[in-house]
């Protein structure tokens, strides 16, 4: 029998973690709030459709739960992806391209700035995911998963930011990416945490590897 360690997500730091968790997101939502609301009402009146985007994504142990975004492309854009699978920029199952022909006029600068992912905070405070953690994955990525190491990552609750995030998000292959993150579960600590909140703020003010 063999069995992997994780690292230190069980006692008491996981629910002082979580603690944090709801705390940080009610806080920030608060504050927030304005930048919020002008957002949705800027997305409203400069494309068709919601101001928000709920998907379908794996969270811990694998359990579906919709992710909050405000959405930054055209209302048909997952219909569209098929047209331009080729076009992918960066390598496994995941698809990410730069110059994205689904993204409307504001949708480009929402994600270089990293706002179309502040509504996440209410999926924090709901529970579905954490502050910090490992990015959840739409379906379809999962499915393109073809080693049983890389499922690990489900074992934890996904975050907002992770050392992808501060490390050149897009810009990472995909199985640096899924290195990452294992090695974030097996060294995982509230210092860690603590540590990359910290550092994803530079990281949102360049922009580096959003997409």
């Amino acid at each position: 029998l063999i069995t992997h360690y994780t690292g230190g997500l069980q006692g008491w730091p996981v629910v002082f973690k979580r603690a944090v968790d709801i705390v940080v997101s009610a806080t920030l939502i608060l504050l927030l709030l304005p930048l919020l609301v002008l957002t949705a009402i800027a997305i409203r009146l400069t494309s068709k459709g919601p101001a928000m985007f709920v998907q379908k994504r794996l969270g811990l142990n694998k359990r579906h739960f919709g992710i909050f975004k405000f959405r930054t492309m055209v209302i048909d854009a997952e219909k569209r992806q098929k047209e331009i699978e080729h076009l992918n920029e960066v390598s496994g199952p995941v698809f990410k391209i730069k110059n994205d022909p689904r993204i409307t006029s504001l949708g480009g600068f929402l994600r270089k700035t990293s706002i179309d992912e502040l509504p996440q905070l209410f999926n924090v405070l709901k529970g579905d995911m954490s502050l910090v953690g490992p990015r959840p994955l739409p379906i379809r990525d999962y499915q393109g998963f073809n080693e049983d190491w890389q499922r690990r990552r489900f074992s934890v609750r996904p975050g907002i930011t992770c050392l992808w995030q501060i490390g050149g998000r897009s810009s990472i292959s995909f199985e640096k990416w899924m290195e990452l993150d294992l090695q974030y579960i097996d060294k995982w600590s509230l210092a860690l945490d603590l540590e990359i909140l910290v550092k994803t703020i530079p990281a949102v003010l360049r922009g580096s590897g959003a997409a």
